[in-house]
């Protein structure tokens, strides 16, 4: 199947270089192009994309308020995937707060950025957990979440400290010695019980309620 993937960015020349990628790659196509958040609801309307490319630091609207509206107003929204410069960008925390899916930086190699739509696509989040534990340390800010942490149990605490680590569902069967489905099922808990969109969204409220420790092992 070809993912459909619609790039949104102020700069030109870089719209120019992600579709040249993106379209080289035999089951990805962009279907659009936006310079400013404000063009993306109407256009993932039209285009109807899988992934969202957004850059966040755009004059005008930017890609944090852009994906908080993407969410709230298309009712089966598509992946959104942030690109950014830095991975300590504050703004890259606010995205996934706001429900990005992950994030990847623009220096990144073309293998990296089709690997990332591919992945988001298939309904897993791309983490980096050492950047996300950067910018939570550095930067603890109040999410939007209910702080309900004793509603976990405790086999739903532990799946949520791997998946901060960047363990896919896979992974986490294979650590704890469960099946998938049963992976699947708590971090459907996890999501409801915290009220969480994604397991973006699920590991900052880890790490900001102190589920997981900043200092965390990652590995």
């Amino acid at each position: 199947m070809t993912l459909r993937v619609l790039i949104v960015d102020d700069e030109p020349l870089l719209r120019a270089g992600l579709r040249s990628l993106l379209d080289n790659q035999p089951d990805l196509t962009v279907v659009g192009e936006a310079g400013d958040g404000g063009e993306v609801v109407d256009l993932v309307r039209r285009v109807n994309p899988d992934v969202v490319l957004m850059d966040v630091r755009m004059p005008g609207v930017d890609g944090i308020e852009a994906t908080r509206r993407v969410l709230a107003e298309i009712p089966e929204p598509p992946k959104v995937l942030v690109i950014t410069t830095f991975d300590n960008d504050d703004y890259v925390y606010d995205a996934l707060l706001a429900g990005a899916s992950g994030f990847l930086l623009k220096r990144a190699r073309k293998e990296e950025f089709a690997h990332a739509i591919r992945t988001i696509a298939a309904g897993e989040t791309l983490l980096f957990p050492d950047a996300i534990r950067r910018m939570v340390t550095a930067r603890p800010a109040p999410s939007g979440l209910a702080p309900r942490p004793s509603s976990l149990t405790k086999r739903e605490t532990e799946v949520l400290r791997l998946i901060a680590t960047g363990k896919s569902n896979v992974d986490i069967a294979a650590d704890l010695v469960i099946s998938l489905e049963t992976v699947k099922t708590h971090v459907g808990n996890i999501f409801g019980k915290l009220g969480a969109a994604n397991r973006s969204q699920a590991v900052v409220f880890a790490y900001e309620t102190g589920i997981v420790a900043p200092g965390h092992s990652l590995r």
